[in-house]
């Protein structure tokens, strides 16, 4: 098609038309990405169990968030470049295929590549989604509906573990990947028909150099958060070269970019203090904030509770209510008065008060307790989320909307990577140890391999057994809370100092008139 998409009278002052279709396949897409970093939280145990693989357990997550962390920014590069359609309808059909080897998964290797599939179209359908909605809609009007996405990754984040949960209980865990098999190739269809988009016709040289060195850059960080301490004592000759080798590549990965035609991280970015703040913010409390924590509550639920995986999802939803409640009410505030600063103070002070209520968990806690300090959690992530990512795109031209986007959502995505690696790199390790320590000759035998413990055979054992275990997981996981609670309130002295740029009521038109795709 050769139109250009119509608007209105004045650009950017109106929706595009069949702006609802468009806005539905999108939320769809948004919610299968957000899903599959949660969807696995109440089936890891069983998982691994069956798979017999507790020492791989944070790869699973890991695997998928690394993948679409080293991806987002080359989307939202290219995707500013040479147009975004063909680009999201890529990312959707690379996240069917992936989703379809991590349900065939024999072993965790198969497995854990299954989620590297998912994790490259994953990276795409997040970035991609939030910059479409900035090329459609003015940031005045965006906080509507960029509220809503930040809503459904809450409900994602809360219907993934429940999903997991019933899945693991009813016709199995491999359920929880086939199920985005008609569900994406519904979105594809239907991104097909109705998405139209700006499409540059021009020949761009691709930052291979800065996208390799990237690449290595965040996976010899990920294996030093995950591999030391663990499978590798911290002073082992392995994590020191891989410790050195990624502090060299991101050294070498930012000198690259200041000489790249067209890099994928443009430094200029960096001259913004809208976006370094509303970034570190980003990375700090929502990157370690969300994953770290909500990543490692389902298993804690099943071995120190003793729910079901179903159940220890349905106890997630307290913090998609609170998510919801104050992402969509803050959306509505943010689009009336143009004016967002506060709702970052307030999210990161709630955050920082939800991880100490946690570190006073015990095994005698009330559920309905914790399950206060779910919701709000929920509830101060809600107040950021968006809100960051809208002031992030406010702050640049339409041409740089989607590179600035994605370098957001790359470092937030760093936070979550190291939070969920780190976080399962401590919680395995102490838990390993607490049950060597603990376990008699003969509970060692009757619990079985430390690394094919799962939540059936806990409440299989005989009631002395079953309370060691249980202390051990406790003693393991509450404790890491304490160790977040100042990380996250370094994100409040960031939120004070946060500038503010009113809204503006239309998107900036575009210097070229380009044709659709």
């Amino acid at each position: 098609m050769t139109d250009t998409i119509s608007t209105g009278e004045a650009p950017g002052s109106t929706l595009p038309r069949r702006f609802g279709l468009i806005f539905l396949g999108l939320m769809t897409v948004m919610l299968l990405a957000s899903l599959d970093q949660t969807i696995v939280a109440t089936a890891l145990p069983t998982i691994v169990g069956e798979l017999n693989g507790v020492s791989h357990l944070a790869w699973v997550t890991t695997a998928y968030i690394l993948a679409a962390t080293i991806t987002m920014p080359v989307y939202g590069r290219v995707g500013d470049l040479i147009g975004r359609k063909t680009l999201f309808l890529t990312a959707i059909s690379l996240f069917v295929l992936g989703s379809a080897v991590a349900g065939a998964a024999q072993n965790m290797t198969m497995l854990i590549i299954g989620r590297g599939v998912q994790g490259l179209g994953g990276g795409g359908l997040m970035i991609l989604s939030q910059t479409i909605i900035a090329d459609l809609v003015p940031p005045r009007q965006r906080a509507k509906y960029m509220a809503p996405m930040g809503a459904i990754f809450g409900l994602s984040s809360v219907a993934g573990p429940l999903l997991g949960g019933w899945f693991t209980d009813s016709v199995g865990w491999r359920w929880a990947f086939w199920i985005n098999l008609p569900l994406g190739l519904i979105a594809l269809a239907v991104c097909s028909f109705a998405l139209q988009l700006p499409r540059k016709a021009i020949k761009i040289p691709l930052d291979y150099v800065g996208i390799t060195l990237m690449a290595a850059a965040v996976s010899c960080t990920v294996l030093v958060a995950t591999w030391g301490g663990t499978t590798y004592e911290w002073s082992d000759p392995v994590i020191l070269v891989l410790a050195a080798a990624g502090l060299l590549a991101w050294v070498v990965f930012f000198l690259s970019q200041r000489r790249a035609t067209e890099p994928i991280i443009p430094l200029r970015l960096f001259r913004s203090r809208i976006f370094n703040f509303a970034t570190l913010i980003a990375l700090i409390v929502v990157g370690i904030g969300m994953f770290a924590v909500i990543g490692y509550l389902p298993t804690y639920l099943q071995m120190v509770y003793g729910y079901t995986a179903t159940e220890s999802g349905l106890l997630l939803i307290p913090m998609v209510v609170g998510l919801m409640a104050t992402a969509v009410s803050s959306g509505q505030v943010i689009s009336k008065t143009g004016r967002y600063k506060i709702f970052p103070i307030v999210g990161t002070a709630i955050v920082t008060g939800t991880a100490l209520l946690l570190s006073t968990l015990d095994t005698s806690t009330p559920v309905v307790v914790l399950c206060g300090y779910i919701f709000l959690l929920g509830a101060g992530v809600g107040l950021l989320m968006q809100t960051l990512v809208l002031a992030v795109q406010n702050d640049f031209p339409v041409s740089d909307v989607g590179t600035a986007t994605s370098a957001n959502n790359f470092f937030r995505e760093i936070g979550a990577t190291l939070g969920t690696a780190a976080v399962g790199a401590i919680f395995s390790n102490r838990l390993t140890t607490r049950l060597t320590e603990t376990l008699p000759p003969r509970g060692s035998g009757a619990a079985g391999n430390v690394q094919s413990l799962t939540p059936a055979l806990v409440r299989s054992l005989p009631p002395d057994l079953q309370h060691t275990v249980v202390a051990a997981y406790q003693h393991a996981l509450v404790p890491v809370f304490a160790y977040l609670a100042p990380v996250f309130a370094i994100g409040i002295i960031l939120a004070f100092f946060l500038p503010e740029k009113k809204l503006s009521d239309t998107n900036e038109p575009s210097a070229v008139t380009q044709a659709t795709e």
